[in-house]
C-alpha cells in the first residue's frame, strides 16, 4: 500500500479511495505504479492505495508488498475505483466487487512483458463496455476524477454503467457475462439454414491431408474421400511430413485431382496443414488425417450450410470413434459453438478430420495453423480458438467422420511435449483465467501429462493448481494416481474404449 511520498501528509481516512491492484503476476508493472504515485502527488484529498506485484515499493508502503486475499476484498469493496493492468484474474476480481475497472494494459515498447493476445484482450473487454481502458496516465487521470467525483458511473449495476440491478447480486450476475461478451452471440436458436434446392454450380474444395509413415490407413483415407458424393470438384492435396513421397497417388481426374506434395514449412502437423493450406485451390478448405475416413455425405451437407449462411466461416459435424473393436458416436447437441464454449471445454467432438473452413479466413490469420505450438501438438484446438473469436463455428450434429484411436497415435508417449503445448496455450490465451472449469481442465492434463512423463514434483504442483481452480476437476485424482505409479498408457486405453480422451 502507499500514499504520495511528496505529500504533505496522508489523506485523512474517510476520503475516497483509488485501489491499484495487479495481482500476483510475476512480471513488473514499474509504469502502472508510477502513474498510481504521480496521481497521489496531484491529489493529496484522494487515498491511493497500491498492491504490488514484481514491481519496486513504494519508498513509504506500509506492511508486506501483497496485501491479504480478504483485505484486499474489503478495500475493493470500499474502493470508489479499481485500477488494474488488464489481466483476466484482476478484472474478474473487480467486477465481483461491483466496479467497472479502469485498465491500463502493458506497454511492450516500454519492455513490459506482453503478447499480442493480452494486448486484443484488454481491447475487446473495453469494446465491450466491461472495462475501461487508459493508454497513457493522463487518461488514467482523468478517468479516476471522473470516478471519484461521480463513482456511481463506475460501479455495475448502477445508472449510466449499463447494469440491471444493485448490490453484490447484480454485481455478481455481470460478473459471469465476462465470457460471453468475448465472443459474437450466436443467433437465437442456432437454426440451421436449409438450401431450398442445390445450387447451380458447387464451389471447389480442397481437402488437404498430411502424412507420415502410414501407407495403409493413408490410401484407405483417400478412397472416402474420393467417394464423397459432392457434386463439385473435390483436390485433394497430400502433404508428406518428413517421410519420401509416394508419387503413385497423385491423380489427374477432373472432379477428384490428388496433388502430392513435401512439407516446406516447420517439421511436424501445423507445418504440413500450411504447406496443404497454401498449395490448395478453391474456395473452401477441408481437413482430413491420413487415418480418417469421411462419409460419403459429409461434405456436401457442410458446404449446404457455407452457401446459405455466408457470415459462417467454419463447420464442423459429429464423429465415430473407433477404438480397437469397440464404436461410439460422439456428437455436440449444438449447432453454433462460441468462443466462450471452447474456453469451457475442448469439445473433442469437433475433430479436425471434420473442419470444413473458408480459404479466405484462414489466409487471414498469418500462418493459418499455428506453427509456435511445441510439436504441433493441439494445433487444431488453438485454431478452433482463434476462428470461434471471429465468428460462431457451426455444426452438423451427426457423424461425418469415422476417427481411429490407436497406439501409433503420432502423440502417443510424447508426454513432455502435450505439456509444454499445454502450457503455451495457457499463456497464449489468458482468457482461460476468467474460466475455472476451462483452466481445470487444461491444467489437469498439463499435471497428467507431467506424471506420465516421470516429473513428479511438476505433476503435484499442477494437481494443485487444477484442485484450487475446480476441486471436482476428474484429471487431478487420475494425475496422482500416475504420479504413485499406475500406468498412464493403461488410463488412456480404459478411455479410449469408453470413447473418450484425456
Amino acid at each position: 500500500m502507499n500514499h504520495a511520498p511528496d505529500s504533505p501528509a496522508p489523506a485523512p481516512s474517510d476520503s475516497p479511495l483509488v485501489l491499484v491492484t495487479v495481482g500476483t503476476d510475476h512480471h513488473p508493472f514499474d509504469r502502472l505504479v508510477e502513474w498510481a504515485d504521480a496521481y497521489a502527488r496531484e491529489r493529496p484529498e484522494v487515498r491511493v492505495l497500491v498492491q504490488h506485484g514484481r514491481s519496486p515499493a513504494p519508498a513509504d508502503a506500509e506492511g508486506a508488498p501483497f496485501l491479504p486475499p480478504d483485505r484486499l476484498e474489503e478495500l475493493m469493496r470500499s474502493a470508489a475505483a479499481v485500477v488494474t493492468h488488464g489481466g483476466p484474474g484482476s478484472v474478474t476480481a473487480a467486477r465481483r466487487a461491483g466496479h467497472l475497472p479502469l485498465a491500463a494494459a502493458r506497454d511492450p515498447e516500454l519492455g513490459e512483458h506482453v503478447d499480442d493476445h493480452q494486448l486484443r484482450f484488454v481491447a475487446r473487454l473495453d469494446a465491450s463496455g466491461l472495462v475501461r481502458a487508459c493508454a497513457t496516465a493522463q487518461q488514467l487521470s482523468a478517468a479516476l476524477d471522473k470516478a471519484v467525483a461521480h463513482p456511481g458511473e463506475f460501479r455495475i449495476g448502477a445508472p449510466g454503467s449499463g447494469g440491471t440491478g444493485d448490490g453484490a447480486e447484480a454485481a455478481a450476475r455481470r460478473a459471469g457475462e465476462l465470457i460471453d461478451l468475448l465472443a459474437p452471440p450466436p443467433r437465437p436458436g442456432h437454426p440451421l439454414p436449409a438450401l431450398e434446392k442445390a445450387p447451380g454450380t458447387w464451389p471447389d474444395v480442397c481437402a488437404v491431408v498430411p502424412t507420415r509413415d502410414r501407407p495403409d490407413l493413408l490410401r484407405r483415407t483417400l478412397r472416402s474421400i474420393a467417394r464423397q458424393d459432392y457434386p463439385g470438384v473435390l483436390r485433394t492435396v497430400v502433404v508428406f511430413d518428413n517421410d519420401d513421397p509416394d508419387t503413385s497417388l497423385a491423380s489427374d481426374d477432373p472432379r477428384r485431382p490428388v496433388e502430392v506434395v513435401v512439407n516446406d514449412h516447420s517439421p511436424g502437423l501445423a507445418g504440413a496443414r500450411n504447406t496443404g493450406i497454401m498449395a490448395a485451390r478453391g474456395e473452401y478448405v477441408a481437413f482430413c488425417d491420413d487415418d480418417d475416413t469421411w462419409f460419403p455425405g459429409k461434405l456436401r451437407s457442410q458446404v449446404e450450410v457455407l452457401l446459405t449462411d455466408p457470415e459462417t466461416e467454419m463447420v464442423c459435424c459429429g464423429i465415430r470413434v473407433v477404438y480397437d473393436r469397440t464404436e461410439a458416436e460422439r456428437m455436440l447437441d449444438r449447432t453454433a459453438v462460441t468462443f466462450s464454449d471452447l474456453l469451457g471445454s475442448r469439445l473433442t467432438e469437433l475433430h479436425p478430420s471434420t473442419f470444413l473452413i473458408r480459404r479466405e479466413a484462414l489466409l487471414e490469420c498469418g500462418d493459418p495453423v499455428s506453427e509456435e505450438l511445441p510439436g504441433s501438438y493441439a494445433e487444431d484446438y488453438e485454431l478452433l480458438l482463434r476462428m470461434a473469436r471471429r465468428a460462431p463455428i457451426r455444426n452438423i450434429p451427426a457423424p461425418g467422420v469415422r476417427v481411429l484411436w490407436h497406439r501409433r497415435s503420432h502423440f502417443a508417449g510424447r508426454w513432455q511435449t502435450i505439456a509444454a503445448a499445454l502450457r503455451w496455450l495457457l499463456d497464449r490465451y489468458p482468457e482461460f483465467r476468467l474460466v475455472p472449469g476451462g483452466y481445470a481442465r487444461v491444467a489437469g492434463q498439463i499435471a497428467f501429462a507431467e506424471a506420465a512423463a516421470g516429473r513428479r514434483r511438476a505433476a503435484l504442483r499442477w494437481a494443485g493448481r487444477t484442485f484450487r481452480a475446480r476441486a471436482l476437476e476428474p484429471r487431478t485424482p487420475l494425475a496422482l494416481a500416475v504420479a504413485c505409479g499406475l500406468p498412464a498408457p493403461w488410463v488412456l486405453r480404459t478411455l479410449h474404449r469408453h470413447g473418450k480422451g484425456l
